[in-house]
C-alpha cells in the first residue's frame, strides 16, 4: 500500500477500539464451571492499523531516538562475541518477560531446566519461552519479514510442555478469553478481547503492520506489541510472545543483529505503568506506551553494555588465573563454558576433547576456583553451570529495575 493510500497521519492520537455485545456461550477451557447467570458480555474489537500513521508527541520521539541509540551501541558491543552474549541477553529478557506474568524461579532452577530437569514448572517455562523468543528473532531475521506461522511456532515452543495449555499450543484461540476476573467467568474482566472469529482477520491486518517500514521502530514495535495484547490471539501466553514481538521488530528492521536488548526488565520495574499504559492504548492514547517502551529500551541497553563488557573479559581471566596447558582439557572447557554455560557431564567431555579422566580433573580445577559449580546434587547426571554468567543474569535484571525507578 502506498503512502498516498494510508490515511493521514494524527498527531497524538489513535483509534478507539469498537465494542461489541456478544452471547456468552458458556465456553469455557480445562472444564472449568462456566458462569450460566451471565448472557452476554461486550467484547472489545481493536481497530485495523496496517495503514495507518501516527505521529508521536516531539519529547516522546526524542526519548525513542535515544533508545535506539543506546540499544544500537549495547548491540555493536557484543559484536564477534554473539553466540554467548545472545544467549545471555535473550535469557535475561525471557525471564523478565516470564516474571512479568507471575512466572518465577530461580537462577540455579532455571539452570537446572536448561539441562532439562523438569521438576520446577515455573523454570521450565522460562526456558520455553527463552526457546520462544529466539525462535521467533532468529525466524524474523531470516526472512527479513514477519509471517503468522512464526508467531505460531513461537507460541508451540513456549507452550507445548504446559499441562494445562499444550492442547492449545501454536494454534491461535477458538474461544472467548478475557484479562482479569475470574477463571470462569469475563463478568469483573479488566479487558474482554475481540470474539474468536475477528482473530484472524485481525492478526493478518497487524502482520501488514509490522513489515512495513515507513514507522519509527520504536513507535511500530510498541504499537505492534498493544495491538497483539488487545488482539489476544492465544488461550495464553500473549503477553510473552507479544514482548517477543519487540524484540524481532528490532532485529528486523536492523537496530540489533548481534543481541537481544532485555527490555522486558525495564517493563517489569514498572509493571502497573505497563499494565495501565496498554489500557491508555486502548483509549487512543499510544504515546504513553511508547514511552514507556522506549525508557525501558533505554535503560536496559546502557545496563547491558556493562554486563557485555564483563562477559567478554572473563575467558582471559579464567585463562590468567588458570595458566591451562594448550591443547588440555581446561583450555578447550574454558570457551566451552563461555559459550554453553549449562552442561551435562556427557557434553562437557565431548567439548573438552580429552579421556573422561582428564575432563573430571579439568573440571575439579574449574571448581575449585570458582568458575563453574554443580548444581544437581547427585553423584549421576550432574550439571555444572558457568557461577558468574549465571549470576551476572540476576545482576542485570537487578541493574535495568534500578535503573528505571531512578530514571
Amino acid at each position: 500500500m502506498s503512502n498516498t493510500e494510508r490515511s493521514s497521519p494524527s498527531h497524538f492520537l489513535w483509534p478507539v477500539p469498537a465494542i461489541e455485545t456478544l452471547p456468552w456461550r458458556q465456553q469455557v477451557r480445562g472444564g472449568t464451571r462456566a458462569d450460566r447467570t451471565l448472557s452476554s458480555v461486550d467484547a472489545t474489537i481493536p481497530a485495523m492499523i496496517s495503514s495507518l500513521d501516527y505521529i508521536p508527541p516531539m519529547m516522546t520521539i526524542v526519548t525513542s531516538e535515544e533508545a535506539l541509540l543506546a540499544v544500537a551501541q549495547a548491540d555493536t558491543d557484543a559484536e564477534g562475541h554473539s553466540a554467548a552474549l545472545s544467549r545471555f541477553m535473550i535469557r535475561t529478557e525471557s525471564v523478565a518477560s516470564s516474571k512479568i506474568e507471575r512466572v518465577s524461579a530461580s537462577a540455579v532452577d532455571y539452570a537446572k531446566a536448561l539441562a532439562g530437569n523438569r521438576s520446577n514448572s515455573s523454570a521450565t517455562s522460562m526456558v520455553a519461552a527463552s526457546t520462544a523468543l529466539h525462535g521467533l528473532v532468529t525466524a524474523t531475521a531470516e526472512r527479513g519479514k514477519f509471517v503468522l506461522e512464526d508467531l505460531l511456532v513461537a507460541h508451540r515452543a513456549l507452550m507445548q510442555d504446559d499441562p494445562h495449555e499444550a492442547a492449545y499450543a501454536g494454534r491461535m484461540r477458538d474461544m472467548q478469553n478475557w484479562i482479569g476476573g475470574s477463571d470462569h467467568s469475563p463478568r469483573d474482566a479488566l479487558y474482554v478481547p475481540p470474539s474468536p472469529e475477528r482473530v484472524h482477520t485481525l492478526m493478518d491486518d497487524l502482520i501488514d503492520y509490522l513489515n512495513r517500514d515507513d514507522i519509527p521502530v520504536m513507535v511500530q514495535a510498541a504499537i505492534a506489541h498493544a495491538q497483539f495484547e488487545s488482539i489476544h490471539a492465544f488461550t495464553d501466553g500473549n503477553g510473552r510472545i507479544g514482548r517477543a514481538l519487540v524484540s524481532a521488530v528490532l532485529r528486523r528492521r536492523g537496530v540489533t543483529r548481534n543481541a537481544v536488548v532485555p527490555l522486558a526488565s525495564g517493563l517489569l520495574a514498572m509493571r502497573e505503568d505497563y499494565f495501565a499504559a496498554l489500557g491508555e492504548y486502548r483509549q487512543g492514547h499510544p504515546a504513553p506506551l511508547i514511552e514507556l517502551f522506549a525508557r525501558s529500551a533505554r535503560a536496559a541497553a546502557v545496563c547491558s553494555r556493562e554486563s557485555i563488557a564483563r562477559i567478554k573479559a572473563l575467558p582471559d581471566e579464567w585463562n590468567s588465573e588458570l595458566r591451562p596447558r594448550a591443547g588440555s582439557a581446561v583450555a578447550a572447557l574454558i570457551p566451552a563454558f563461555y559459550d554453553h554455560p549449562v552442561m551435562a557431564a556427557d557434553e562437557i567431555e565431548q567439548r573438552s576433547g580429552s579421556s573422561e579422566q582428564q575432563t573430571y580433573r579439568a573440571i575439579d580445577r574449574l571448581s575449585e576456583a570458582g568458575f563453574i559449580q554443580e548444581i544437581t546434587g547427585r553423584k549421576r547426571n550432574r550439571v555444572w553451570v558457568a557461577s558468574e554468567l549465571l549470576a551476572e543474569l540476576d545482576d542485570l535484571d537487578r541493574r535495568i529495575q534500578a535503573q528505571m525507578r531512578r530514571d
